[in-house]
């Protein structure tokens, strides 16, 4: 078993690296070695969960090709601008919304420029609202209901009678709640700008132009709102159906299952918005959301599959050396999670790959949704796209990666805002 496991460790650590597509294809090697090599038998692949990904970033795509996002930014910024001397607190809650609303946390990247010009213009050091902000986007992505991590852990607890609006009500308060804390936390964080030596030797050496941010112009604006506006309504429609399943339709006595509903809606949202805004169809896939939905599709494809038949092959040693620490201790589980999220580099991923090994453990499915939040560590080596994003952003330099590297911008509120979400989680789980 232990063979097995570094062939898939390793799997996972070269997809990383190679970035993109690369995690998935991998988690094809690893899966390749594990048939042929090892001998064990593949499982089924994720196909519901990567179907309702897919479906799901058609909409956004298609929201995003016909001006919603733009639409959204221009109103981010108005706020923002509107109450600069807020910044560190309200850009967290506008990356967060973004996302929650989007299901990616990609879609902060229009933000994050805004973010950094505003607090440099109001002097307020840009690494504090940036740091927390790239944060938020994340811890989002455990709340959105349509996010990819969202819909792979109710297909996984759909067994135990789980609905979406169970997840929803531990994750949306407890994210909120932490990115509120890291966000008052990161308000002190370095020195003052004006007392900073790197934004100082920068002003003196004259590199600091007054260069403003230039926003995509919305062309046409009733266009935008109208997929915003079907794009929210599909999902609170999903939301309605994964909390309340009589409202579904029903067959032989059940109700229709929730990926066959998020796949309807969703692909159905994608047309109206297509044909009501009269919108290219093409232009939908040339966007960076449909680029990103499609990268964690195959990630998901290659690294939960050969994570799913790495773990049914081994499930007996598994449960058998674990069983007693996890049972006793299943917060620990938490912290496979979070480990695991950093090799990984995507909530869903780690999700599809980990979350069965917990199911077979016996920890209790409300216990799960609370740690779910763990699976946001991806912050903690600072390489990923909206991490390296912020950090150009910054023409002040207070953003970066400092000399030990891990001591980076992001360590705090990264850790702050997951261990507070963790522990609202754990707490919510006792009150329901």
């Amino acid at each position: 078993m232990l063979i097995q496991l570094l062939f898939v460790l390793v799997a996972i650590i070269v997809g990383a690296r190679l970035g993109g597509i690369g995690l998935g294809v991998m988690g094809g090697i690893g899966l390749a070695v594990l048939t042929f090599v090892f001998g064990l038998q593949p499982t089924a692949p994720p196909i519901d969960v990567m179907l309702m990904i897919a479906a799901v970033i058609a909409a956004a795509s298609c929201m995003q090709a016909a001006g919603g996002l733009d639409y959204l930014v221009k109103l981010a910024e108005r706020l923002l601008r509107r109450h600069p001397s807020h910044v560190t607190l309200l850009a967290p809650l506008v990356t967060y919304t973004f996302t929650f609303l989007a299901g990616t946390g990609h879609v902060a990247y229009s933000v994050l420029p805004v973010i950094a010009e505003v607090a440099a213009e109001t002097k307020i050091r840009p690494e504090r609202p940036l740091g927390i902000a790239v944060i938020a986007s994340q811890q989002a992505i455990t709340a959105s209901p349509i996010s990819a991590a969202t819909v792979a852990m109710l297909g996984l607890l759909g067994g135990f009678q789980i609905t979406l609006f169970d997840i929803l009500k531990i994750c949306i308060p407890a994210t909120l709640i932490g990115v509120l804390v890291g966000a008052f936390c990161s308000m002190k964080v370095g020195k003052e700008l004006m007392d900073d030596p790197e934004y100082l030797k920068r002003l003196k050496e004259g590199s600091l132009k007054e260069e403003h941010v230039q926003l995509k112009e919305v062309h046409h604006l009733a266009h935008a709102r109208l997929s915003v506006i079907l794009f929210v309504a599909a999902t609170l429609l999903i939301v309605l159906f994964g909390s309340i399943p009589g409202l579904r339709p029903s067959f032989d006595g059940k109700p229709l299952d929730m990926p066959y509903v998020i796949e309807i809606l969703m692909l159905s949202t994608a047309a109206l918005i297509l044909l009501l805004t009269r919108t290219d169809g093409v232009k939908a896939t040339q966007g960076s959301v449909f680029s990103a939905g499609m990268q964690a599709v195959i990630a998901i494809f290659g690294i939960a599959w050969m994570g799913d038949t790495f773990i049914k092959g081994n499930i007996a040693e598994l449960t058998s050396s674990i069983e007693d620490i996890v049972t006793q201790m299943p917060w620990l589980f938490g912290l496979a999670l979070f480990v695991m999220s950093i090799l990984l580099f995507s909530q869903a991923a780690t999700v599809r790959a980990i979350l069965p090994l917990g199911i077979a453990l016996g920890i209790s499915p409300m216990m799960l949704i609370a740690l779910f939040p763990a699976v946001n560590g991806y912050f903690f080596i600072p390489n990923y796209p909206t991490v390296v994003a912020a950090i150009n952003f910054d023409r002040t330099g207070t953003t970066g990666i400092g000399k030990w590297v891990l001591n980076h911008s992001f360590m705090m509120p990264g850790l702050v805002t997951t261990a507070v979400s963790l522990g609202v989680g754990l707490l919510l789980i006792q009150l329901f």
